[in-house]
């Protein structure tokens, strides 16, 4: 059983992460994307094999080129790896429990348990963050950053897409499963997360990933039978760019048309009766943000240029 964490600048929560995979997984590799905090060191005082991702100006450092030089680092032998971000802590029966899901089914590529956050009362932005790691469970199209995963099947699949600033994990996970392979949630605490977001900028930094990631997806995979995040750029420009220019716009005729913008509070409304009240304010505030990020993807498609990473910490 094999461990690839990645990280950058984590500090403390990368330590922590290192220390929950100590007897649990060998090798464990932690894969570092240029920190200037002396996390390479500790990772090698902790008995990790480090590996130094080379800052190239042609290839941006990405979690998906990370993960792939962590997996190219392992040697023939382990038959799973436990790819895990930095600022997570992993549960202490999970690697035992995925590792024997997996052996009971020939048939999986991918587990995947609940990540929750570790101080979800610290802030709203923590507790938005630990409701969206409450996926469903059983069979699904995808898992995020944390993972156990069949390395045979990784690596046929050609591994992650190393230019992807976001979103690899599905986008690894859609070409797996048109492998043949399946990707499965279980009931099962996995791992703690540390998102220490605390302010709006970094809320709004994360969604505008978001979107560029929806956008980026949907131009790979959007032509395919799955529709790769069609949905998701469509709504994110309709309600973040398209509709608000078009009331801005018809406002310029008639102030009176400028009420069509009592649409976003009847849409708080209807989703608040699902989803809650806070959840359902900032699923309407971040259509905005992702707009933006889509938006910045099409832009920078159209110029021929590619995004580096886009952090919120």
């Amino acid at each position: 059983m094999a461990a690839v964490v990645i990280g950058r600048n984590e500090g403390e929560r990368l330590i922590r992460c290192l220390r929950s995979l100590q007897g649990k997984a060998q090798p464990l590799i932690y894969v570092d994307s240029g920190s200037c905090d002396g996390s390479a060191a500790a990772a090698r005082a902790l008995g990790a094999q480090v590996v130094d991702l080379d800052l190239d100006l042609d290839r941006p450092f990405t979690a998906a080129r990370a993960r792939n030089a962590g997996l190219a680092a392992l040697a023939e032998g382990p038959e799973f790896v436990q790819f895990v971000d930095g600022d997570c802590e992993v549960d202490p029966d999970w690697i035992a429990t995925a590792a024997a899901f997996l052996q009971a089914r020939s048939g999986t590529a991918v587990v995947c348990g609940r990540r929750r956050e570790r101080f979800p009362g610290a802030s709203l932005y923590n507790r938005l963050c630990d409701a969206e790691w409450n996926t469903p469970l059983g069979e699904t199209a995808a898992c995020g950053g944390d993972a156990l995963m069949r390395i045979a099947a990784v690596r046929a699949a050609g591994g992650y897409r190393g230019s992807l600033i976001a979103g690899e994990e599905p986008e690894l996970c859609l070409r797996l499963r048109r492998d043949g392979w399946q990707i499965w949630r279980i009931d099962a605490e996995m791992t703690l997360h540390d998102a220490q977001m605390q302010h709006f900028g970094q809320w709004w930094r994360r969604s505008r990933r978001a979107g560029h990631a929806f956008a980026e997806g949907a131009a790979l995979h959007g032509a395919g039978p799955e529709r790769h995040w069609v949905a998701e750029t469509r709504r994110a420009l309709f309600w973040g760019a398209a509709l608000p220019a078009g009331i801005i716009m018809a406002g310029l005729v008639h102030p009176l048309l400028l009420l069509a913008a009592l649409v976003y509070p009847a849409q708080f409304l209807r989703l608040a009766r699902r989803m809650g009240y806070e959840q359902a304010l900032f699923s309407v505030l971040g259509k905005f943000a992702e707009a933006a990020g889509a938006v910045e993807f099409y832009w920078r498609r159209w110029r021929g240029k590619t995004r580096g990473i886009l952090e919120y910490k």
